[in-house]
């Protein structure tokens, strides 16, 4: 039977030292959790703020309750805490999917949604309304950022190539990715933590979203349950992001919970951050709070993936086709069409928070066409980072790609108005979409191509060695 504490007995264990948390009435292991305190990626000051203390509050503004199971196991349970002292864990999680307890967030007067024009504008509304913890999270990138502002200029270096005398009434964003039928060549990122924002969260993306009949790829860091936020978004397409930790157990366990749920229709492992980027906004603003001097180092993915290993081993865990997130090279994009489960692959540089002077996107999709186009024939190619302008989303489509994702943009419309606040970001882009196509002269997605384009000024950009195919086939081939 587990014993019962009371709150002062639990308040004794307030320190690096001993450091325990009440959630949601229960009492976790002093040991697990004062290991954890130098690891914990959120800096090691927000453990230690609550040590000792009911820190439920805390918790659900950034992590779903679910993850208490998923991370935490029974004998890592001390007990509960005498009644009276807290809301119980039944209550609570009713309280958290209904009306989540979030750090307070500056709320200036801003314009209207409706006179909102452009993902800039809004990205600009959304810096007045974020907090400074959100902005040091969502708007860094590593390094001098270079590759993060690289994303979106280089788009301005590709040019349209309109047609006259073409009937241009009839235009068409419905298209497929994985064989999924959407309204939309425009996705949503897994963007992580989505109720910095607002306390709508991923919810409020995911019923974005079902509007449009929209992709959302649901981050592995999200704040809300995927059950939560595919509830919230009938019509809407999902996927779920999968990043392997060390821990493999636990993500074992996560890849269990996600078989329950038959919306989600493929999954997107993220392979473009074994480790963390040097992101100097983010990491100050955790000096500041850190108690002790500088944020803790930890990183709790697995570093040790590898093609033929990993994805025998993902394959005994899951049936849903899969998804490579992070491939920023030709070598790796046709690497990945030598797998049978591997479905998909998706052109990032994770928004440049990872290795800064990576190529963008646009860069690594014309070095596929160079060297290995076939690669286009085999798997669908997606890209995400840098979307500001439909006209971006048409040039990427031209060179290929399925679908383009937007992270950022969707975090900042949610920013500032919440549900309403990403349906605007989805019509803006649409929007400009659909007008770039009928002046292309183009009906459907499927009409774009490289004739629409013309990307010469970015010829001494790509890569000028060999291919290197022979080698990867000879390598991988030969573990097959």
């Amino acid at each position: 039977m587990a014993r019962t504490w009371k709150m002062d007995e639990v308040g004794e264990h307030n320190n690096q030292d001993s450091c325990w948390v009440v959630l949601h009435g229960a009492v976790y292991d002093g040991v697990y959790i004062t290991s954890f305190v130098s690891k914990h990626p959120g800096g090691r000051s927000v453990l230690l703020k609550n040590a000792g203390q009911d820190a439920s509050a805390a918790f659900d503004s950034v992590h779903p309750v679910e993850i208490i199971d998923e991370y935490l196991t029974p004998d890592q349970l001390l007990g509960k805490v005498e009644s009276g002292h807290v809301t119980g864990r039944m209550e609570t999680r009713e309280a958290h999917s209904s009306q989540p307890k979030l750090e307070s967030i500056p709320s200036p007067t801003l314009p209207p949604l409706e006179s909102m024009l452009s993902i800039a504008e809004i990205e600009s509304c959304a810096m007045k309304r974020l907090s400074p913890k959100a902005i040091s999270y969502y708007v860094s990138a590593t390094d001098d950022e270079t590759t993060k502002a690289s994303n979106g200029e280089i788009y301005r270096s590709v040019l349209l190539r309109p047609r006259v005398f073409i009937d241009c009434t009839r235009c068409s964003l419905e298209t497929s990715i994985l064989g999924n039928k959407v309204g939309l060549p425009i996705y949503v990122s897994p963007a992580a933590i989505a109720r910095l924002a607002h306390p709508d969260g991923e919810a409020g993306i995911a019923s974005a979203c079902s509007d449009f009949n929209a992709l959302q790829i649901i981050s592995k860091n999200a704040s809300m349950s995927p059950s939560a936020i595919v509830s919230a978004g009938p019509g809407a397409v999902f996927a779920w992001q999968l990043y392997v930790l060390k821990d493999l157990a636990a993500t074992e366990r996560t890849l269990a919970q996600i078989r329950k749920i038959p919306s989600i229709k493929f999954l997107v492992l993220t392979l473009d951050a074994p480790f963390p980027g040097k992101r100097e906004a983010d990491e100050r603003f955790k000096m500041a709070e850190v108690a002790g001097g500088a944020p803790p180092q930890a990183w709790g993915t697995e570093s040790a993936l590898t093609w033929q290993k990993t994805l025998e081993w993902l394959c005994k865990h899951t049936n849903l086709p899969i998804v490579l997130k992070g491939v920023q090279t030709h070598e790796d994009a046709y690497a990945a069409t030598l797998f049978p489960a591997v479905k998909g692959i998706i052109i990032s540089n994770h928004g440049g928070r990872a290795l800064d002077t990576a190529p963008p996107p646009i860069q690594v999709l014309l070095e596929i066409r160079k060297f290995c186009p076939q690669v286009f024939q085999s798997l669908d190619v997606l890209v995400d980072g840098g979307i500001k302008r439909g006209t971006d989303v048409v040039k990427a489509l031209a060179l290929g790609a399925k679908g383009v994702g937007i992270g950022r943009a969707a975090l900042y419309g949610l920013s500032v108005g919440g549900e309403e606040g990403v349906k605007r970001v989805l019509k803006i882009l649409a929007d400009e979409t659909m007008t770039a196509m009928r002046l292309l002269g183009v009906e459907t997605i499927s009409e774009l191509g490289p004739r629409h384009i013309n990307t010469s000024a970015l010829t001494s950009r790509l890569f000028d060695g060999l291919s290197g195919l022979e080698e990867i086939e000879i390598k991988l081939r030969s573990k097959l």
